[in-house]
């Protein structure tokens, strides 16, 4: 795909911001036309995030147009929104390489771009970097502005507000906006407001804030006056003032798709002193008639027709690992009363569309608050409720420290069904569930459990929901399953393992769903080859007994190898002084990149004819090869 220059006559101009700032002001609109165009038409063309960025076309190029990026700083939060910001800054030839192995990033990053100040993926780190930065120029001096742009959803954050404590504490010059695409902080929105914040954005507002202690204390009368019928347009001006009580100038809500109201208003708050806060609403899906309607599905689509808005369909009929999970939450919900499932803003991506619906009461989507969803849970749990997180391994990393204070150490029978484990995909380095066998398997009183399909998966959710002697945690991918047969649900003996294949010499230890990848390569090999099933505990008699009757093992896990499950059983040999040659085959030590998960896997050698190769160059070495 090519960039074409007849059909975006002036985005064909712009090939960064110190292009677009060379433009009238009176252009901006035909600039948002086409870059909401080329949007639709790239998106439809490759796949994408797509409702984000088509609801801050207007903000981003009102950013770059009054900002003097990149030497001033637009810190821009979780990145969804980003597409925009990167076509205008030197990437518009590449964005069709989006999120593809190879292309550009799904989200900001600074090895990609000067314009991309910090690396995102999570939601609510805009404002604590904004404070770090403008901190810094405060020292410094050296003139540059700092802008953190944050959505409703993710400024309910605790990390999000800490900050603003600190910004409004230390009075740096920091300009936070607001993105309210869901009006829920005000529905005040219309010409008064944008005319009212035009003007507290203005100089003589400033001006006079700045002088009026000096001219007040001469007529002590009229300051009297004055507080008073302050108050009163104060209660009018700002129904929401939390913000103004954190240090902050509070201005708005204007509407965000008016480029002229948001340049204007840019330019009166560039020169401002101290923290300022601009609250604009925005339409998520704006300018596409289908993802106004509904911007959830329209969030992140695959191709798709853009006059008729019909989507590519997924031919494979198999349930993903969510969907089978939002399956079994609704068939043991129907008859236990105490189930309650939490999610942190994950409703779609975690599979409980149909259980929200069915059991509301029983469904709390905590916001995106991680570390209030574990907690919450906790309370739960002592009550004698049965709660289930539901959370993707990343974000799951969030809340650390509840798990092991407010869950682990209290030994409470609460399930995390933790989706995205293992290789995402497309989303890449910020959403790759690399981490959590590593930072869970250390903590006391947990069982973690890794099934090799779906059937396996309803039987560790039924066994986890069940166990009632402490945390348990069933990890699962963002994939679509083989198909398998289910079977009846029961309650599996806790650590147990089972063997699938019984061979010579070399014995296959399997973690996870990478188990069909390994059949054959067993096969090749004549390996014995078993399906772990649990992290932690271990089947150690089941160890001691393959131990025992082979030279040599392997291990298998789609997480990061260090810390992960190999090296429990590295851990386990060595202390029973069991020495027996091991590979162990994991993750890297490194961040992995965007791509399709087959992509990546491939180029990883975590597919069948990837890890047939590194068992064989090993046992090469260790001169056990009688297979190849």
């Amino acid at each position: 795909m090519k960039f074409n220059n007849k059909k975006y006559p002036i985005l064909a101009l712009i090939n960064n911001p110190t292009d677009l700032r060379q433009l009238s002001e009176n252009s901006l609109i035909s600039v948002c036309n086409e870059l909401r165009q080329f949007l639709l038409d790239i998106v439809s063309q490759s796949s994408g995030h797509f409702a984000s960025g088509l609801g801050v076309i207007e903000l981003t190029v009102a950013l770059h147009y009054i900002y003097n990026t990149p030497f001033d700083y637009l810190i821009w939060d979780v990145g969804h929104q980003t597409y925009p910001h990167k076509i205008i800054t030197g990437r518009r030839d590449a964005i069709f390489t989006i999120r593809q192995y190879g292309g550009l990033h799904p989200f900001p990053c600074r090895e990609e771009s000067k314009y991309d100040i910090l690396s995102v993926g999570h939601s609510s780190t805009s404002i604590s970097a904004g404070v770090g930065l403008a901190m810094i120029e405060k020292r410094e001096m050296l003139g540059r502005k700092i802008v953190s742009i944050i959505g409703d959803g993710a400024i309910s954050s605790g990390i999000a507000f800490e900050a603003m404590n600190h910004a409004g504490d230390i009075k740096s010059d920091l300009l936070i906006i607001l993105n309210d695409n869901e009006m829920s902080i005000s529905k005040n929105v219309g010409a008064l407001n944008n005319h009212l914040a035009q003007i507290l954005s203005g100089k003589f507002c400033s001006k006079m804030h700045k002088n009026s202690k000096k001219v007040l204390l001469k007529t002590p009368f009229l300051k009297k006056i004055l507080r008073y019928i302050g108050k009163y347009i104060k209660k009018m001006i700002f129904p929401n003032t939390l913000f103004k009580e954190l240090g902050f100038n509070y201005i708005g809500p204007i509407d965000g798709h008016n480029i002229f109201t948001l340049t204007k208003t840019l330019k009166n708050i560039k020169n401002m002193k101290g923290p300022q806060f601009l609250h604009i609403t925005t339409k998520k899906g704006y300018g596409y008639k289908p993802a106004e309607k509904d911007p959830i599905t329209w969030h992140a689509v695959p191709k798709f027709n853009p006059i008729t808005g019909q989507m590519q369909k997924n031919h494979n009929q198999n349930l993903t690992y969510s969907e089978i999970f939002g399956n079994w939450l609704c068939n043991v919900a129907s008859n236990d009363k105490k189930l309650i499932v939490i999610t942190p803003a994950m409703r779609e991506g975690s599979g409980l569309n149909t259980f929200s619906q069915q059991y509301p009461d029983q469904y709390f989507d905590v916001a995106i608050a991680e570390q209030h969803a574990v907690t919450f849970a906790a309370g739960l749990a002592i009550g004698g409720y049965k709660p289930i997180v539901a959370i993707y391994s990343t974000f799951l990393q969030r809340a650390y420290d509840q798990v092991i204070h407010d869950i682990a150490l209290q030994n409470l029978p609460v399930l995390f069904a933790v989706d995205r484990a293992g290789i995402v995909g497309h989303d890449g380095q910020t959403h790759q569930g690399a981490f959590d066998i590593s930072y869970l398997r250390c903590i006391p009183n947990i069982i973690i459990m890794t099934p090799s399909d779906e059937n396996e998966c309803r039987l560790m959710l039924h066994t986890g929901y069940h166990y009632k002697h402490g945390p348990t945690v069933v990890r699962y991918p963002r994939e679509i399953g083989t198909g398998v047969t289910f079977s009846n649900l029961c309650e599996l003996p806790i650590s147990k393992g089972i063997i699938c294949r019984k061979g010579e010499n070399v014995a296959i230890l399997n973690f996870g769903t990478l188990l069909s990848q390994i059949k054959n390569v067993a096969t090749n090999f004549n390996a014995t080859l078993i399906d772990m099933r649990f992290v932690k505990p271990l089947d150690e008699n089941l160890l001691i007994e393959t131990v025992n009757k082979h030279k040599a093992l392997v291990t298998i896990e789609e997480n990061v190898i260090l810390g992960g499950a190999g090296s429990g059983v590295n851990e386990f040999l060595m202390e029973k002084k069991l020495l027996l040659p091991v590979l162990n085959i994991g993750l890297p030590d490194h961040f992995i990149t965007h791509g399709s998960r087959q992509e990546i896997l491939s180029n990883l050698g975590l597919d069948t004819i990837g890890i047939y190769k590194k068992i064989k160059s090993w046992l090469k070495t260790i001169h056990l090869l009688q297979i190849q």
